[in-house]
């Protein structure tokens, strides 16, 4: 039994290391469709993300459970409000990588768990210890920082971590598996997105139609670029306990930092490293926290809850 839960964890580690390693160089992806404009990539992958999770109900044979959501009005509420948040999230990302602002992107999926903290305390009314205000007024000072140093404040990075995490708690409100909300988003905003093409191809601004065959299998691409690593992440999830898997989660971020520094050759001053290097103490501060009160009643719901 003890080998079998061993075979268990290896698997869900490699899974978590596949899921969040495809989420962290997703910019190289981006960066290759550069020559659609950032609305037409978002709407791309909105269609195409739908017509891949339909594909993937219909083999899982996940249609009643689909069926079953789309009775319920308040979960077609929740749903609604999770497909406006990440929407929101997937454009701002595609538009800050294909503008050069990677390292932007990677500061605010940092930021996102401790944001997620943040929530709990003004949403759920959940108590914190002071460890974790030790590691929430790091970040903010991080953030103060680099605000002073480029004279605005890093409101991309902001708008990711707030995005994603509101998309977080809607979601766990929703209590459905991955592939049901990813198939329900999707659909709820998929006629929007027909309807942006559409609207781009009769005024004749469109850059989908003269795209090189190549370039359009990517495109469409993008719906299994978005399924794959959330399959991979549920099935890490079901293999990991929580404890484990939030480790990881600092993988895809630390990715995007090193293609932002090595390849994309974006500006990353002594004020920046500071900063990084503060939101990282911050975090450092939040693992421990939450490994040291794990066992607590409070932080298994904190932990439910933040995990997206």
């Amino acid at each position: 039994m003890r080998g079998l839960s061993e075979r268990s964890q290896s698997k869900g580690i490699l899974y978590a290391i596949l899921s969040y390693g495809i989420w962290g160089i997703l910019p190289l992806y981006w960066k290759v469709l550069k020559q659609i404009g950032a609305g037409e990539i978002l709407a791309s992958r909105i269609i195409w993300s739908f017509v891949v999770s339909l594909l993937i109900l219909f083999i899982i044979g996940g249609f009643k459970d689909l069926r079953k959501a789309l009775s319920n009005g308040k979960t077609i509420l929740t749903v609604s409000l999770g497909a406006l948040f990440i929407t929101v999230n997937w454009f701002t990302y595609i538009w800050a990588v294909n503008s050069n602002r990677v390292i932007e992107t990677s500061l605010g999926y940092y930021i996102n768990p401790l944001f997620t903290v943040l929530l709990g305390v003004i949403i759920l009314k959940e108590r914190i210890d002071r460890w974790q205000i030790a590691a929430l007024l790091l970040a903010l000072l991080g953030v103060i920082l680099i605000t002073v140093q480029y004279g605005e404040i890093p409101w991309v990075s902001l708008l990711l971590a707030i995005s994603f995490g509101l998309y977080g708690l809607v979601k766990k409100l929703s209590n459905l598996t991955s592939i049901v909300a990813l198939t329900m988003e999707t659909m709820i905003i998929t006629p929007l997105a027909l309807g942006y093409v559409v609207y781009n191809q009769v005024q004749g601004t469109s850059s989908l139609v003269s795209l090189p065959l190549s370039v359009l299998i990517l495109v469409v691409l993008t719906g299994v670029a978005t399924a794959i690593p959330l399959l991979l992440f549920a099935q890490a999830a079901k293999c990991l306990p929580l404890s484990t898997l939030g480790f990881f989660q600092y993988l895809a971020p630390s990715i995007a930092l090193l293609l932002g520094i090595f390849l994309f050759k974006e500006e990353f001053s002594k004020v920046d490293f500071i900063s990084f290097g503060l939101i990282w103490m911050a975090l450092g501060i939040y693992s421990f926290s939450r490994k040291e009160f794990l066992n607590s009643r409070f932080n298994k719901r904190l932990l439910r809850f933040s995990r997206v």
